[in-house]
């Protein structure tokens, strides 16, 4: 009888400390919390988690920063060159006018117009990637991701339609370059800034020339302007606006870009902790179905020995 209960209990410590090391091995983990937590880590190093609405530091940062200041930092810049371009000429041979050649005011501000936006572009590409990567700003994350090819197109995003998508995967495409992907960027994003330009020349080039029609002095059909001021001035009120105008809006194209970035990023974390869950899940029940059996190894074992110790 003792040797029976020495077996007993000897059988008892060892299904105690296999439950007790199963019990650790199964833990359950929830996929959605720990997608979370190890998405708010990923985002202490890189970018800020989107957000659900617009916050008062974005609204500053794009119309504050990216609007007001920009409007003062171009204008500036545009009165710099404006003003030796038009003083340090002979303005009795080559006369400052409206329409005519060389000097003239209206192809100033179409030039003006095109070149700013593009540069514009490209500048604020850079400092919003920056400014993201800084957790200067939070992207905006509440803004649904288009479902048109076009504007899918415009803001860089894969096609929404599967057949496309795979469409495109069976082409053979050759490896780009450095150089190739580099120069894909820089035409991309000057098509871009391309765009924002014809529509700002649509909206600012006739009101700026109705408005020199009203300055200066007639010259048969066209009008002549001083060298001084006026013609600084223009450049500077033209540009100042034209940022006022172009600059938040390519602002808030990269935040909402980053916006969908951030939202897929998280989607498809929470999707890899599910699937790790669920493999934990099928991993572990041959576990649990060995832990059963263990209890009922041990149960037949304390009936067996409480018949002997019976008898």
């Amino acid at each position: 009888m003792s040797t029976v209960m020495a077996q007993h209990e000897t059988q008892g410590q060892v299904l105690q400390h296999a439950k007790q090391g199963l019990e650790g091995s199964m833990k359950p983990v929830n996929p959605e919390i720990d997608a979370d937590e190890m998405q708010e880590q990923e985002q202490e190093e890189g970018r800020m988690r989107p957000s659900l609405n617009f916050t008062g530091h974005q609204l500053f940062y794009v119309f504050g920063l990216d609007g007001v200041g920009a409007m003062l930092l171009s204008g500036g810049v545009n009165f710099a060159l404006a003003y030796p371009m038009y003083t340090t000429q002979d303005t009795t041979k080559n006369p400052i006018r409206l329409f005519q050649l060389p000097n003239t005011l209206s192809g100033d501000a179409a030039v003006t117009i095109i070149i700013q936006c593009i540069l514009t572009w490209f500048v604020e590409m850079g400092l919003v990637s920056y400014d993201l990567s800084k957790r200067s700003v939070q992207p905006v994350g509440f803004i649904p991701e288009p479902s048109h090819p076009w504007m899918r197109w415009l803001f860089f995003l894969p096609p929404s339609d599967p057949s496309d998508s795979e469409t495109e995967s069976e082409k053979v495409r050759p490896v780009e370059s450095k150089v190739d992907s580099l120069f894909n960027t820089i035409v991309q994003g000057a098509l871009r800034g391309f765009m924002f330009a014809v529509a700002g020349f649509i909206v600012l080039w006739p009101l700026s020339v109705g408005i020199l029609t009203t300055l200066g002095e007639r010259d048969g059909g066209d009008r002549r302007y001083d060298d001084h001021w006026i013609p600084q001035a223009f450049k500077a009120i033209l540009g100042g606006i034209l940022s006022l105008l172009t600059t938040p809006l390519m602002a808030l194209f990269w935040l909402v870009k980053a916006g969908w970035e951030g939202n897929d990023e998280r989607s498809n974390a929470r999707e890899s902790r599910r699937s790790q869950y669920a493999n934990a899940q099928r991993q572990d029940e041959p576990a649990v179905r060995d832990e059963r059996d263990d209890k009922s190894v041990s149960r037949a074992l304390s009936g067996s020995a409480h018949d002997q110790f019976s008898r």
